[in-house]
């Protein structure tokens, strides 16, 4: 039976009967890093796999869906996201080992990953406690640190196609480049599997904690952040650029460009999405006049901003 709360006629009347929850107008900035952001139209938490699969089979066509995870490398704008967000939630975050290969759900945490992959002796996976997300957003973006990405500990990954059904992917199929995959954008992972290289644990723990220890010192991990705010452009770091524009440190309203890590975004406790947004494009417009270099976002950008006519008005009803 399907569970909503706060239901309304409208959107959540023409979706699909499912085994998990809908919630109407539900608080997508609670559930990020960043804290900012406006609500979700539904919420869609799937009871398992198959309830995921019954949802994009019955889903009208009409009907936008978004995907999130950790909510960890996200920005909602203030108008919120139209349609249905699905959250993969704790159905899909197992995570088993077998030999040398990790299996996880796509919902399951990457330093969590790395700490199973530990506890088997397996190397390779360290860097990925360095990473602040879940393995459905790795693969997604091909995220990376400290001189790995998931590419380099990809076997096989599992997704849901824009009609529900299981497509198994390998390498080949996944089209990796920097911070990038060429999978479909209505496809959903579910899951992977990674392979690392037996090795010794204590030297495995060794290297996790400094990781983090790197980290700690290096980035701003205490504040409401959304982790590296740019990609780095071929031969340079964007850190660099953005300092070389002299942005560290560059505010609007509450939000910041930390001065800790200048490839940081950061909320001070009173920022919007708007005013995150706004430092982001204005740090971007001062490097290309310093440097001609266009800087990407790698932070995800979803939602549509509050003065938006399409902000939640019941398109979709």
């Amino acid at each position: 039976m399907m569970a909503a709360r706060h239901a309304t006629p409208g959107l959540i009347d023409r979706l699909p009967r499912i085994r998990g929850r809908y919630d109407v107008m539900a608080d997508l900035g609670k559930m990020t890093w960043f804290r900012v952001g406006g609500p979700a139209e539904v919420l869609f938490a799937p009871a398992d796999v198959e309830d995921l699969a019954t949802f994009l089979k019955g889903r009208p066509e009409d009907v936008p869906v978004t995907v999130v995870g950790l909510g960890s490398n996200m920005l909602v704008r203030d108008g919120g996201v139209p349609g249905v967000v699905i959250h993969l939630g704790k159905p899909f975050s197992t995570i088993t080992v077998d030999d040398l290969t990790v299996r996880c759900g796509a919902g399951a945490v990457d330093a969590t990953v790395a700490n199973s992959a530990r506890d088997a002796a397996i190397t390779g996976m360290e860097f990925l406690t360095g990473i602040p997300g879940t393995i459905g957003g790795a693969l997604r973006m091909n995220a990376g640190a400290y001189e790995r990405e998931i590419k380099d500990v990809f076997t096989s990954a599992t997704a849901l196609d824009a009609k529900g059904e299981i497509q198994k992917l390998d390498f080949a199929e996944m089209g990796f480049t920097y911070r990038h995959t060429n999978v479909a954008e209505e496809w959903i992972f579910i899951g992977a599997e990674l392979t690392g290289t037996k090795g010794d644990r204590h030297e495995i723990t060794a290297r996790i904690k400094a990781i983090r220890s790197e980290r700690e010192q290096s980035q701003p991990t205490q504040a409401r952040t959304g982790g590296s705010t740019f990609s780095n452009p071929p031969g340079v770091k964007a850190w660099a650029l953005i300092d070389a524009a002299g942005c560290r440190g560059f505010t609007v309203g509450g939000a910041q460009i930390s001065t800790k890590h200048a490839n940081f975004l950061i909320n001070n406790g009173t920022a919007t999405a708007k005013d995150i947004e706004a430092v982001g494009e204005t740090v971007r417009r001062r490097v290309k006049e310093n440097t001609g270099i266009d800087l990407h976002w790698e932070i995800r950008r979803i939602g549509v901003e509050a003065s938006d006519p399409a902000a939640l008005t019941g398109a979709h009803a």
